[in-house]
């Protein structure tokens, strides 16, 4: 597929000096976002227990280790790649590639820093890798048709991921564009990862990104020992994932602009523990509550007007409307808007059983109704955007509209606000080791032994 060949030989050729300054800083400060964020994660006692099992079912004498975000520890290299994605991702505060509707730094960061550090890579390779990782998953994430493919149920975190890990990894294994067409092959064929956990609550989510950097390293080593995987993984008549998990699929986006568009400087950076698609709701709850001096007891009822998969994924189904569990309420755009509007803020304590069930809070958020407008389904995926509307009892009724959400493109968060942000996550850790770690992050084209993030 020519469009395939284009990114396998973009791969090969890319070196640091192509790229601006504006990328090389996007690239860090994604790295940055992602492992601050991620070792905020480190003492979550399903992550610990996973570990655990790994531990008894692969062992410690599997020859050269690489860090174990956060833990003191090392592991072998597929296990730390797979639980370091999964760590990227339990806070739900990784960033997110709105036209793709993909989690690329916590699929693309572990993989590659993974991969570089059991390597020996410099920071300068790293970030190649890293920047090779993130246009591929959000190319081929755009190229699925974002709607269709997630209306089909599919999470592009894990489908898409596949092929950004494996361009990550086929980068630091100085792959040709054969090889890495190959690899390509082989992650598709392994790339899933379903919505069905919102059913339930289930923790499903997590894994996505876990699975998907694995699937691009083990794809990456099976071409090392002989494997190809088909060159027309995309495209073929039977079994082309494209035609195959979405209706809208377009093989142009691929490749279009390529050298010249980097998706890395497109990436927003989440202010909320939550899921994005409702943060614009978030975000005019605040204001709202801010601008106006609302008290909650004063609310007749909230109306928010979003986009279809927003509304489909955060405001129609029994778990959104009555979420009992973290992810649930992290899914809920009535839950999170109604702590914006009670509190004026939204933060990890909210996503805690005990603060999930506050009475307050629940009736509040019984009277948030979450409905389409056609006018931002139109705009997305390149825009998130809602409006929020809150009646008053004596009659009064507010209003705020919200293009695109706080650490959006549009709307970034600064410098400073990303580094507040990951050292909060980040308070458990001696503050001198973090510093350390993050000035190195910051001038990683300079660094030639990676900092060790166990």
């Amino acid at each position: 597929m020519k469009q395939l060949k284009e990114l396998a030989e973009f791969i090969e050729k890319f070196c640091l000096e192509d790229a601006g300054e504006e990328v090389l800083k996007a690239a860090k400060y994604c790295i940055l976002d992602t492992v601050g964020q991620a070792l905020g994660a480190r003492d979550n006692t399903m992550l610990k227990d996973i570990e655990g099992v790994y531990q008894s079912y692969d062992g410690e004498n599997c020859g050269k280790q690489v860090s174990l975000w956060g833990s003191g520890k090392q592991a072998p290299l597929r296990r730390a790649v797979f639980l370091n994605g999964m760590m990227g991702h339990i806070l739900e505060l990784d960033d997110v590639h709105t036209n793709s509707k993909t989690h690329i730094g916590t699929v693309v960061i572990p993989a590659a820093w993974g991969m570089a550090e059991y390597l020996g890579k410099s920071g300068k390779e790293l970030l190649e890798a890293v920047i090779c990782g993130y246009e591929v998953m959000a190319r081929i994430g755009m190229g699925f048709g974002v709607s269709s493919h997630r209306n089909k149920g599919w999470h592009a975190t894990g489908t898409a991921g596949s092929f950004g890990a494996a361009a990550a990894c086929g980068k630091l294994l100085g792959f040709s564009a054969d090889q890495i067409m190959g690899a390509f092959g082989l992650a598709g064929t392994q790339a899933g990862s379903t919505w069905a956990f919102l059913s339930d609550g289930a923790t499903n989510k997590i894994l996505h990104p876990g699975r998907a950097t694995v699937n691009g390293l083990e794809s990456c080593l099976l071409v090392l020992g002989g494997m190809r995987g088909s060159f027309h993984i995309l495209d073929a008549e039977d079994g082309g994932i494209f035609p195959m998990m979405s209706d809208e699929y377009d093989y142009s986006l691929v490749s279009a602009g390529l050298g010249q568009i980097y998706e890395i400087q497109k990436m927003d950076k989440k202010p909320y523990p939550c899921c994005r698609s409702t943060h614009c709701a978030i975000d005019a709850g605040i204001k709202l509550r801010e601008k106006e001096q609302i008290h909650w007891e004063d609310i007749e009822k909230v109306e928010v007007k979003t986009y279809l998969v927003g509304l489909k994924q955060c405001g129609l189904s029994e778990s959104s409307l009555e979420p009992k569990l973290p992810t649930e309420a992290k899914f809920s755009t009535p839950y999170t808007s109604a702590c914006a509007l009670m509190y004026g803020a939204v933060g990890l304590k909210d996503f805690e059983p005990e603060s999930i069930a506050r009475g307050e809070v629940r009736t509040l958020m019984r009277k948030i109704k979450v409905v389409e407008d056609a006018r931002f389904t139109e705009q997305y995926p390149s825009h998130w955007g809602c409006r929020m509307d809150v009646f008053l009892k004596d009659g009064t009724v507010v209003g705020e509209e919200i293009g695109d959400a706080s650490g959006s493109v549009d709307s970034p968060l600064t410098d400073r606000q990303i580094l507040a942000k990951i050292r909060s996550c980040c308070s458990g850790y001696d503050a001198g080791w973090l510093e350390d770690v993050f000035t190195q992050i910051l001038n990683l084209e300079n660094v030639y032994k990676l900092p060790v993030l166990a």
